[in-house]
């Protein structure tokens, strides 16, 4: 129903320019070239509300931009000439609660790595009794063997093992055998 109104708005005045006689085909394309015209209006002015809102952002931007310098560079003690003494007890309480935010985070950090300290000293505890125990144990082994080595010496059993070997030349080897 509304392209049969556009084409009517756009039929109407042609015919009364004395366009009675024309063709279906020239409608058509007339209709056509009046649809891009509207389109083109329309996207333009679309085009321009969007770079007008794009401008409106860049100029609050901006704005924005420019206190957060001056805040900053009173932050740092610069430019504060101008400042009256409310602005500077506002910024000294806010420098303040700064520092305090800052100190309990270092706080808790310096507690952070206490604790995995701590458990890294338990863990090293730890490893250094079991080290310790077998260290004992290999130390009680070697005191075991000793032990048993002092008691086959006091009981008079000999570690010495016989043997067919001579020393000396061979002839007298040679006697020795005879005479056995």
């Amino acid at each position: 129903m509304t392209q049969l109104r556009k084409i009517y708005n756009y039929y109407l005045p042609g015919m009364f320019q004395s366009d009675y006689n024309m063709s279906m085909d020239d409608t058509i394309e007339r209709y056509r070239n009046h649809l891009k015209e509207v389109q083109t209006e329309n996207s333009s002015s679309v085009e321009d509300a969007q770079w007008q809102h794009l401008k409106n952002e860049t100029e609050s931007m901006a704005k924005k931009i420019e206190l957060l310098e001056i805040t900053k560079r009173k932050l740092l003690g610069e430019g504060l000439g101008s400042s009256t003494i409310d602005e500077l007890q506002k910024l000294e309480q806010q420098l303040e609660r700064s520092v305090s935010i800052i100190r309990a985070r270092k706080m808790q950090v310096y507690n952070e790595q206490i604790q995995e300290l701590q458990a890294k000293e338990r863990l090293l505890a730890s490893q250094n009794a079991m080290l310790s125990s077998k260290r004992l144990v290999q130390t009680q082994e070697k005191i075991d063997e000793q032990r048993a080595m002092l008691q086959m010496i006091e009981c008079g059993e000999s570690s010495d093992v016989e043997t067919e070997l001579f020393i000396g030349l061979p002839e007298k080897r040679m006697k020795i055998d005879r005479q056995k």
